[in-house]
């Protein structure tokens, strides 16, 4: 490695369980749709200070892990940690040792909030000194109580900070503490108070209180509510469209709907897969982006879209929603047919089109009708589909 190597070690096997939601680790529980620690992945992975990162997970966490961790030549395969967070440290230094980092960043994964401002102060401060930390002033009275709840002194506040992370160290400074401390059997808090026992000077630089630390089930929801009112903010323009698809009946022995065969005696007459589900859905989106329709994009009249599958035309419109920087906030999808039946098969297609659009499947709505014998649909000739797609995007987002 060269010689200014940054690696961040994500310390992230901790199993306690105060933050609520049963025996889910919080660093698993979600906060604006997504696992806190997939918030703090991205603030690193996405920082041009780190190189390497090493994330150090609890036994029996490796599905959950593989479930939020991005795809990068950054990120290193994760490592079970120990018993206590000392223990999981020094597993994780020891693993990036073969990669010969200069300096480390030690950041805990129940602090999702790490800003790049406060990363780079961090390891630019690592040029000129052995230990780094951000801190913060204590601004509340402290007072000193015994066991019967009476207090007994004031601590002058003047001097003391709060300690925060990322924490970080010329890398094989902070790896010798470990070490001493592990053949000692000392156990510390955190990496600084290592580096102190150890007659290694720790500077500061200015931390931030609102990068708090989420331990209990109120501050989760807390910085769940935080998430939300900035994605309001940074996504406050909200558009919703409307779709209308309808195909009849042919040859066939099953049905395309939302991306679901579905065993029918007879099939969906159309140029692509006759997916009306779909269909209808691709339109609601498109017309929430004011971007045409399923036709001006993929024209029936093209030989290519002959027999094609319609879920590349819904995820080519969310993808336009993505390029714009927006998300797919809701979709509602009402399906008209005498048969086949939706209801046993609506599970199956709320879940396929969540995934073909990247969103959680409480995001979908699907309903089903018949026309009462009415109509070519009351006739069994057809199906019909209306959706309706409420998207956000940012204020000023252009085609």
């Amino acid at each position: 490695m060269t010689a200014d190597h940054s690696a961040a070690l994500i310390v992230a096997a901790g199993r306690r369980t105060r933050a609520g939601s049963g025996e889910t680790p919080k660093q698993f529980q979600s906060i604006g749709g997504r696992a806190v620690l997939a918030h703090v992945l991205d603030a690193f992975v996405a920082h041009p200070a780190i190189d390497t990162i090493q994330v150090v997970i609890g036994s029996g966490d490796a599905v959950q892990y593989d479930s939020i961790a991005p795809h990068t030549e950054r990120l290193l395969p994760p490592i079970v940690g120990g018993s206590t967070r000392q223990e999981s440290v020094f597993a994780g230094l020891k693993a990036l040792a073969p990669h010969a980092p200069s300096r480390v960043l030690i950041h805990d994964a129940a602090r999702p909030f790490a800003s790049a401002g406060l990363i780079a102060a961090v390891a630019d401060a690592l040029v000129d000194y052995e230990a780094v930390i951000p801190t913060s002033p204590v601004s509340a009275t402290l007072k000193a109580v015994d066991g019967d709840g009476r207090v007994v002194a004031t601590i002058p506040r003047d001097r003391l900070h709060t300690a925060e992370t990322p924490q970080g160290f010329r890398f094989e400074t902070i790896l010798n503490a470990h070490r001493k401390a592990a053949a000692e059997g000392r156990d510390f808090t955190d990496d600084a108070a290592i580096a102190e026992w150890a007659g290694i000077p720790v500077r500061t630089v200015p931390g931030d209180p609102a990068k708090v630390k989420l331990t209990t089930a109120a501050e989760i929801i807390a910085a769940d509510r935080r998430l939300a009112g900035e994605t309001a903010l940074r996504l406050g323009d909200v558009r919703v469209g409307n779709g209308y698809d309808v195909h009849a009946f042919g040859p066939g022995n099953q049905v395309m709907l939302g991306g679901v065969a579905i065993p029918h005696s007879r099939g969906l007459v159309g140029h692509s897969d006759a997916d009306v589900a779909l269909h209808a859905l691709t339109d609601a989106v498109l017309g929430a982006l004011a971007e045409g329709d399923i036709g001006a994009h993929f024209p029936p009249t093209d030989p290519q879209w002959r027999g094609a599958s319609s879920d590349r035309f819904l995820a080519d419109a969310v993808g336009r929603v993505a390029a714009r920087g927006g998300v797919i906030a809701h979709l509602d999808l009402t399906i008209i047919a005498e048969a086949p039946k939706i209801g046993p098969h609506r599970d199956a297609l709320r879940q396929r089109i969540a995934a073909i659009c990247g969103i959680g499947v409480d995001r979908v709505a699907i309903k089903a009708t018949t026309n009462e014998g009415l109509g070519f649909i009351g006739r069994g000739e057809g199906i019909a589909a209306y959706a309706t797609a409420t998207i956000r995007l940012p204020f000023g987002a252009s085609q």
